[in-house]
């Protein structure tokens, strides 16, 4: 038992006798702020080899700048995305009227020419029929200019979309309703939304698909019947009690809903008057999601889970290298140079996450027996591609869409894991009939990961903010 654990528990049996911080109005809690969000943030995570320290100096020192700067780049900043879907699971079509709810998506006029065409103009290929295509503007003579084997891409990509492969339902991107939208116009930030509804959507997350019994309930849930056990410690120990796949499961659910809190911190609404807004780092919010006497010693727990999911998203990044290596592959907006400065960009960042010293053993998952390691990875997959799905039913426009493309971009970083035979067999050139990623697939993977990377970066600054806080 650690140092924090050790002041965790005195705490507790304090507040039990009514000593402890929350017994007189007012009282201030012990220690530093920083030390209460922070202090457990240290050292090795479980599960892996890697500690905490290893990965800020990788991410804030050498990956987090170069990403940052790629994300900026038109192909990457464009995501489409169909955000009028109806919720699949309850009756519920109304949507949050908080201005800051809302998405501005681009016109026609804002989109560069080449985002509009379709996924099939990743080769060299086919970028070369892309303004004979754009012209026609019939389907005929689009397929009268393609080659025989880009036609048979095409086919395999189409079919694709529906495999097992996939841990996400994708949008239909040639639905109506889809629209392209410039994320960086329409940042993750704090919206205001909020209370039983949001409450809702991640409730039925963790109670549903995180492999969870109701008996067992999870600890500070605003949502828990009472009928359960409520006891942080009985939920601990079921949780390892899991087998490393589903643990992993609970995990990478839990650091991506901490990342996303983080965001909603550091970007908060401090001011809204006349003169403008102004948008910056609420310490008081973040303590309120993370400080560990006030999340009852679970904040901390959720910070390094969200350092858990880090190394799931990058030790993907460290796999898929030699799908966009092959020398036809374009990140393609229609501008040649750029096109080719964005590639460079891309290969660099994913050199970069192979020199990581410690990266996570994915090897450890679905080992064992095959046919049961086959079963376990199909629920495993349809527990994830559930979850996409429930991002349908957000209320808030902006926190729908960055949660579909978040939740996407997870569900391509575990389909890369899960495909390294294919991705390693790929052909050098042509097309690649085993293993695609679709734009879609790409935008969200690499702003997925960028988000994460924020995260990492955004606890720093709010050490720094904490420091002389009480």
């Amino acid at each position: 038992m650690g140092r924090c654990d050790l002041r965790w528990l005195l705490l507790g049996l304090l507040g039990a006798a009514g000593l402890g911080p929350g017994a007189a109005a007012g009282q201030p809690l012990p220690g530093s702020a920083e030390q209460r969000c922070f202090c457990q943030v240290t050292g090795y995570l479980d599960d892996c080899t890697c500690d905490v320290e290893t990965i800020d100096t990788f991410n804030n020192n050498k990956l987090f700048p170069r990403l940052n700067k790629l994300l900026e780049s038109d192909y990457f900043r464009h995501y489409k995305v169909n955000l009028k879907k109806p919720c699949p699971f309850w009756n519920d079509s109304s949507h949050c009227g908080i201005r800051d709810c809302a998405v501005k998506p681009c016109a026609s006029n804002e989109v560069p020419g080449g985002t509009e065409s379709a996924s099939y103009k990743y080769s060299e290929e086919a970028s070369k029929h892309v303004g004979e295509c754009e012209e026609a503007k019939r389907l005929g003579a689009v397929n009268e200019s393609l080659s025989e084997e880009t036609q048979r891409a095409m086919l395999q990509w189409t079919q694709h979309e529906d495999s097992s492969d996939n841990f996400c339902e994708a949008d239909d991107i040639q639905s109506p309703d889809a629209e392209y939208v410039d994320l960086l116009l329409n940042p993750e930030r704090y919206t205001g939304y909020k209370g039983p509804e949001a409450w809702k959507i991640w409730n039925s997350i963790y109670e549903e698909n995180c492999f969870k019994p109701r008996t067992i309930e999870r600890p500070l849930n605003p949502l828990a019947s009472g009928r359960g056990d409520n006891d942080g410690n009985s939920f601990y120990s079921w949780l390892e009690g899991l087998c490393v796949e589903k643990r992993a499961f609970y995990k990478l659910i839990s650091g991506l809903h901490a990342s996303i809190n983080i965001h909603l911190s550091a970007r908060y609404l401090l001011q809204d008057t006349w003169s403008g807004t102004k948008w910056g780092h609420n310490i008081t919010e973040f303590q309120h999601r993370f400080d560990e006497v006030l999340t009852q010693g679970e904040g901390p727990k959720r910070l390094k889970n969200l350092y858990f999911l880090y190394l799931i998203e990058l030790r993907a990044m460290s796999k898929v290298l030699p799908f966009f290596e092959r020398p036809g592959f374009q990140l393609f907006t229609g501008n040649e140079n750029r096109d080719r400065h964005t590639k460079n960009q891309l290969l660099e960042i994913l050199h970069l996450t192979k020199s990581f010293p410690l990266h996570f053993d994915e090897n450890s998952f679905f080992a064992g027996n095959k046919k049961e390691a086959a079963k376990l990875k199909e629920e495993f997959r349809l527990h994830f591609r559930n979850i996409s799905r429930i991002m349908d039913c957000v209320g808030c426009l902006k926190c729908r869409l960055w949660g579909k493309l978040q939740t996407q971009g997870l569900g391509t970083a575990l389909k890369i894991l899960f495909s390294q035979k294919l991705i390693e067999n790929m052909p050098e050139s042509g097309p690649s009939y085993g293993f695609q990623l679709t734009r879609q697939e790409i935008i969200s993977f690499f702003n997925a990961f960028g988000r994460i990377s924020t995260s990492i970066r955004e606890l720093e600054n709010f050490k720094n903010l904490l420091r002389n806080v009480q």
